[in-house]
């Protein structure tokens, strides 16, 4: 089968079209010929040498994918060959062929096309874990989301949404600011053009309930400081720098939480909870279009350069899509 690798990391440059071997599945996944694959900024990492894939799990690029089940082994009970479906992986998508634990895997919800199904599972999961299951958001909170039109962003901004939430974010550039209110963002940053935490401080609704945040850096007491009592701090990422001085006075004068999580290396059953919640919370939504899957560009296979060229620019505004 095609797949993409790379010899040495670096930029987009150094990925390259390989043939290699067809996935062996084990009894409780299926192996999906691919239609469509997400690239995510893990992916960007990963070529760049710094997030290894899980020990035992494919190197290939990619951690969603969508496509048409071609084998399922002995023990998976949901899927049958030829189903359309949906799944969040460890690793393989940038390839013809990829296998799924069976806890992983979803049937594409109605009225989406391969293309929008490969948008949802590393976002989605991620942005319900984080904010619903980490974060806690309760109905009518207030909450502050960074990079708000990221494939993450967007998702955890429609699923805000659906809890009455009053919700801010921070983007790069006009055109997103315009993208964000079109999508029922309250208050929208650009913070090239102003600081986040000045323009929130200053506002009617001067603090917050809920971040999420994969910047770190200098954001992170700036983060602290927005935070109501109570309130929770959820880092994902740390594009600016993982390490700041903070000062745990008012950490706890403010009785806030600190935590995080990455969900590469998460269990099978923890996926399955993620993804049992979605199917009953956030899929009759999308099939209802009241959550809509935004994407920015589709490339073929082949162009998966042009692909992290657009990606490591930072100018996206939803999704970026491999066709396979």
């Amino acid at each position: 089968m095609l797949a993409v690798d790379f010899d040495e990391p670096g930029g987009p440059e150094v990925l390259r079209l390989i043939e290699t071997s067809v996935p062996k599945i084990n009894e409780d996944e299926v192996l999906i010929k691919v239609r469509s694959a997400g690239v995510n900024r893990p992916d960007v990492i990963q070529r760049q040498g710094n997030y290894p894939a899980p020990h035992g799990h494919s190197k290939i690029l990619g951690l969603e994918v969508s496509g048409i089940i071609e084998k399922v082994g002995d023990k998976v009970k949901n899927f049958l060959v030829g189903d359309k479906v949906g799944a969040l992986v460890n690793g393989g998508g940038y390839a013809e062929f990829c296998k799924a634990n069976e806890n992983s895997v979803f049937h594409i919800p109605k009225n989406i096309s391969f293309d929008e199904a490969a948008c949802i599972p590393e976002c989605f999961f991620t942005a319900w874990s984080n904010i619903i299951m980490r974060g806690e958001l309760k109905k009518k909170q207030k909450i502050l989301i960074h990079g708000g039109t990221s494939g993450i962003g967007i998702a955890s901004i429609q699923i805000a949404k659906l809890f009455d939430s009053y919700i801010f974010t921070t983007v790069g550039n006009n055109q997103k600011v315009s993208f964000c209110k079109k999508i029922g963002v309250n208050k929208t940053i650009n913070y090239n053009e102003t600081d986040f935490f000045e323009e929130i401080k200053n506002s009617e609704i001067s603090s917050v309930d809920l971040i999420l945040d994969f910047i770190g850096g200098d954001y992170i007491n700036k983060n602290i400081n927005l935070l109501n009592n109570d309130g929770k701090l959820v880092n994902i990422g740390f594009q600016k720098g993982a390490k700041t001085e903070i000062n745990f006075m008012k950490v706890m004068l403010k009785r806030l939480t600190i935590t995080g999580s990455t969900l590469r290396i998460r269990n099978n059953s923890f996926k399955g909870k993620i993804l049992n919640d979605l199917v009953k919370f956030v899929f009759p939504e999308i099939e209802k279009g009241k959550i809509k899957i935004f994407i920015d560009s589709v490339y073929n296979l082949e162009d998966v350069v042009i692909a992290h060229k657009r990606i490591d620019e930072g100018k996206h505004i939803g999704k970026i899509v491999l066709n396979i």
